[in-house]
């Protein structure tokens, strides 16, 4: 790393609520929480973007861990599902990123904002059961990976983690309890950070210092927000997704209304 590449003095007192507001959104929604890093990062700490992306993505393995641990305590993590998604998702991240060179970004974000804003009214619709139990055959099974595989394509043309994804079409398509949604797709965001930390470490696109302070006070605050988690009932915690997803909308829609069309 060079010394444009991270800002000289690091905010520790920054990072550290950072990583509180990463660790509690993780463990609420089941996301890794990089739609939080990224931008804090790049926008509030001036970081570069690579080193941001990097660093994000060692950062949320670990209330990533916590999260997992948390809803497994309770048998809330499909271990079959979770290997098919991410199997699909080391397929698809190579491809969206190929499509990155030829398909236009703008359109694709807005191509996304519609699907997102169709499974927030999804969200209304379908309440999923928390005795829901979710039975793969290989029909399952192939629906499963394509997920995976869309979810992939979808990080690596716009960046974004797949708990977005993973989260509401687990609950809406396959009929999975929204926890059982949350704790596998906290499993499947341990294999993606883990395989690209690797990458980004040997490109020297990673703060370690910030990812640790990041991770680690997410893992602690990330089984206060698996407990929120349970505390809602369905019903509610899909309103707060949805609300959650309506708040990354807005950040997209602020970065494509901000370019200027090419």
């Amino acid at each position: 790393m060079t010394a444009l590449s991270i800002p000289e003095k690091r905010n520790w007192f920054g990072l550290v609520l950072l990583g509180i507001a990463v660790g509690t959104a993780s463990g609420l929604f089941g996301i890794g929480g990089g739609i939080i890093i990224l931008p804090a990062l790049v926008y509030l700490f001036g970081y570069y973007t690579r080193i941001s992306v990097g660093t994000s993505l060692l950062a949320v393995v670990f209330p990533a861990v916590a999260g997992v641990i948390s809803y497994a305590i309770e048998g809330n993590v499909n271990f079959l599902m979770a290997v098919l998604l991410a199997a699909g998702s080391t397929v698809g991240a190579p491809i969206g990123a190929w499509l990155l060179s030829v398909l236009s970004h703008r359109v694709v974000q807005w191509g996304f904002i519609v699907f997102m804003l169709a499974v927030i009214a999804s969200l209304f619709v379908v309440i999923p059961s928390r005795e829901a139990d979710v039975d793969i055959d290989w029909i399952l099974g192939i629906a499963l990976v394509a997920l995976g595989v869309f979810t992939g394509m979808m990080s690596g043309l716009l960046g974004i983690g797949g708990g977005v994804i993973i989260v509401p079409l687990l609950v809406v398509l396959f009929g999975a309890s929204d926890l059982v949604a949350k704790g596998t797709s906290l499993l499947v965001m341990i294999a993606t950070g883990a395989s690209g930390t690797l990458a980004n470490l040997r490109r020297r696109n990673v703060d370690p210092p910030a990812s640790l302070v990041i991770g680690a006070t997410a893992a602690i605050a990330t089984p206060f927000g698996v407990w929120i988690a349970y505390s809602l009932d369905p019903a509610t915690a899909n309103i707060a997704f949805a609300v959650f997803l309506a708040a990354v909308i807005i950040r997209m829609l602020v970065d494509v209304l901000s370019r200027q069309p090419k």
